[in-house]
């Protein structure tokens, strides 16, 4: 009995010894294993030679799968019709929900159903932006004593005082309802629309300055609400396994040209294709507007009004890391064509901008095109910014001269810095050529479509800040408000570019010095001149006006108390030294503004 129990352990060991000399064989695929019954069968996967198992009379019932396992296990491998294709699984966002985390609508912070943390509807989400912005402006700026009445009686002079103040309250709000996973590639469709309403009160010392009618007095209060963004926004296709794609947007869009808003910045009324290639190394836009009337006092598009005849066809190209690693290149091209030679335009407070009070005073066509290079990033440890561009074109009539003219005009700029910890370092440089003959065949002073510069300061410079007007040349400034051309112009929002202008020279040094994490300090001081003074002559009949204008001083408190956008206070001074060239124009003025500047954001 002991011996044929021996014998019975002796046939499991060999029997399970023989499984898996199998199994090895059949490289896994050849699973044998004892049955119910204590027969030893085979599940043979395809594509595998055929292996012979251990005879069916060797073993009781059950013993291999009590003899130990030694390397693989006897177990049968599942078929692979044994698995689920698939199993629903809740999306990122639904699982949050199942953990229990609360949302708040009023808190930008945490996980909120409006600013897009998850879908409203299917894979629609929603993002609601909301904006407040204060601004007090005290400022001193040549004027000129009324025409037909004046607010001080006694002034026989062509000057008066100087001191003005405006405040501007916007609210806007931004609605954006998007569809697609955002998280690596664009969205499939987007509809974007944002309205903006606008409170401003000014206060001058001169009458006649902010309404034509002397019967206005001198204070205004007004109001406006403009549409800056309403568009569509489709997903075309993607190029590329890593979401190269193209878009097209219709409707009213922002839109630069450049890095620092030097030819044309604005929100018009246009159709954009654009995307990118190889893996976002390059993008590109192509773009057409329809430029929209502006509300005088705000600045807002005035759909109240009908369309310009002004066209702007823009096209660019960006490569990143060239030619350097963490510098991006821009080449850009644009067509700037104009036809409101027949047009009379008067801005809301009945001032004649179209056409300027300017030389022949006759309204203009001009087809214009630019083309330039623009790049921004670093070399090394320096970050460095540098725009130039070509103007040329043709208009019908010149400024001063009957007939066709030719344009020819060329504008440059360069921003070097560098970062020491908690201070940066920059050295600013600009150049816009000026007109040299008014009465040739030929304009060389370069003028912009739309500039809004962030460059040298910023809104921070007095010279780029304010609208400096001519006085006794026309109803037109030397720079416009936001910016650094002295193009002459009637309204930079609402006049026609000018090309008979004095042209601009300016060197500046800077500093960014962040004082706390919360608080910085930023300083500027700009030497500015005039390219070319033979323009200001013929308009003031005032010949050798010098072309140095002075040195532009300006600093700057930004504190940000949550260290993000989400509010932002700002303190500026400015004022300008005024030198030999200001100086034959206004020899009155006390060039200088303070600003108190409070943004919120939702």
């Amino acid at each position: 009995m002991f011996a044929a129990a021996t014998e019975v352990r002796r046939g499991a060991w060999l029997l399970l010894l023989a499984a898996l000399a199998c199994d090895a064989r059949a490289g896994a695929a050849d699973t044998c294993y004892q049955d119910d019954a204590g027969r030893i069968v085979r599940r043979r996967l395809p594509g595998f030679p055929e292996v012979p198992c251990p005879s069916n009379d060797v073993a009781e019932p059950g013993a291999l799968e009590r003899a130990p396992a030694q390397g693989a296990s006897p177990v049968p491998r599942p078929d692979l019709s044994d698995y689920v294709g698939a199993v629903p699984v809740p999306d990122r966002w639904r699982i949050v929900d199942g953990l229990g985390y609360a949302q708040n609508i009023w808190d930008p912070y945490n996980r909120n159903l409006l600013k897009g943390d998850k879908p409203v509807v299917g894979d629609w989400f929603f993002n609601l932006r909301l904006f407040s912005d204060s601004a007090y402006v005290s400022r001193n700026v040549a004027s000129a004593v009324g025409g037909s009445s004046t607010a001080s009686p006694g002034e026989l002079d062509v000057f008066g005082r100087s001191r003005q103040s405006t405040f501007s309250q916007l609210i806007g709000a931004e609605f954006v309802y998007y569809e697609g996973d955002t998280v690596f590639k664009p969205p499939d469709m987007e509809f974007r629309f944002s309205p903006v309403f606008d409170l401003n009160y000014a206060s001058v010392s001169e009458l006649g300055q902010i309404n034509v009618n002397p019967d206005a007095g001198t204070t205004r209060t007004d109001h406006f609400v403009g549409i800056q963004a309403a568009f569509v926004d489709k997903h075309l296709r993607d190029v590329s396994d890593r979401y190269d794609f193209d878009s097209i947007r219709v409707g009213i869009q922002p839109f630069s040209t450049d890095f620092r808003g030097f030819l044309f910045q604005d929100n018009q009324l246009g159709i954009r294709m654009f995307g990118n290639r190889d893996n976002n190394l390059y993008q590109y836009n192509l773009a057409l507007f329809r430029r929209i009337e502006k509300d005088t006092n705000s600045g807002l598009n005035d759909l109240q009004e009908p369309l310009r005849r002004d066209y702007v066809l823009a096209g660019n190209l960006y490569r990143q890391d060239f030619p350097f690693l963490g510098f991006t290149s821009q080449v850009t091209a644009v067509y700037n064509r104009n036809r409101e030679r027949g047009e009379t335009h008067y801005d809301s407070n009945g001032f004649l901008v179209r056409p300027e009070a300017l030389g022949l005073q006759i309204g203009r066509d001009y087809d214009v095109v630019y083309v330039g290079y623009n790049g921004d990033g670093h070399i090394g440890p320096y970050n460095l910014t540098a725009s130039v561009y070509y103007a040329g074109g043709h208009e019908t009539p010149g400024t001063f001269v009957l007939g066709r003219v030719d344009i020819s005009a060329w504008f440059s700029a360069l921003e070097l810095s560098r970062d020491f910890d908690w201070f940066r370092a920059r050295l600013s440089l600009l150049y816009a050529s000026g007109d040299r003959n008014p009465f040739d065949r030929r304009e060389t002073g370069f003028d912009a479509i739309q500039e809004n510069p962030q460059f040298a300061g910023g809104d921070t410079s007095y010279w780029i800040s304010q609208a400096v007007p001519l006085i006794g040349g026309g109803g037109v400034t030397l720079s416009g408000p936001n910016g650094v051309l002295n193009d002459l112009r009637s309204s930079k929002d609402e006049g026609q570019s000018n090309f008979v202008n004095p042209g601009m020279l300016l060197a500046g040094i800077g500093a960014d010095i962040d004082l706390l994490p919360q608080l910085r300090l930023a300083l500027n001081c700009n030497d500015l001149s005039f390219a070319d003074t033979q323009v200001l002559d013929v308009a003031r009949s005032q010949s050798g006006i010098p072309k140095h204008i002075g040195e532009d001083l300006s600093a700057s408190f930004i504190y940000r108390p949550l260290m993000t956008q989400n509010v932002v206070v700002r303190a500026s001074y400015a004022r300008l030294v005024s030198q030999r060239g200001y100086e034959a124009l206004f020899p009155k003025a006390d060039p200088q503004y303070f600003l108190l500047d409070a943004a919120f954001r939702y």
